[in-house]
């Protein structure tokens, strides 16, 4: 059965869509940031977004952060995000589509430079053209 056969048969029994949000449209609002190609050397092969959640709370670094807080390189909080989430996928054997991992991250903001750890939620499931894809949210984002 292809798209629009999927997509007839689910308006047949259940209507027409009263509204979708795509995520292209994600990606274009902000909602979602694409970080495929920086997940690519940690051994991603599928395209790779971040929720603007967890950019804010474990990616997202200036320079006043380093400043005020401790020094801290946004790429490289970027880069724990990602290959923590590798090494989580690689170290769990099965074909279940989402993953809850650890990271140790420095919050924004605190009086401290001490790394907590952060719950983050891996979910493979499909893009707008039904082809897998990869976002990495917080538990309760879905």
């Amino acid at each position: 059965m292809n798209e629009t056969t999927s997509q007839q048969s689910t308006a047949e029994h259940f209507g027409s869509a009263i509204f979708t949000y795509t995520r292209a449209q994600a990606l274009e609002d902000g909602v979602l940031i694409d970080v495929t190609e920086e997940a690519k050397p940690a051994g991603f092969v599928l395209p790779v977004a971040l929720t603007a959640t967890v950019w804010a709370d474990c990616v997202a670094w200036s320079e006043a952060d380093s400043l005020e807080q401790c020094h801290q390189d946004e790429s490289a909080r970027l880069w724990d995000v990602l290959f923590m989430a590798a090494i989580n996928i690689k170290s769990r054997a099965g074909s279940a589509s989402s993953l809850v991992y650890a990271i140790d991250r420095v919050k924004r903001g605190d009086d401290t430079s001490e790394a907590t750890a952060v719950q983050l939620k891996l979910v493979i499931g499909p893009g707008d053209d039904s082809e897998p894809v990869v976002t990495i949210m917080q538990p309760g984002e879905d």
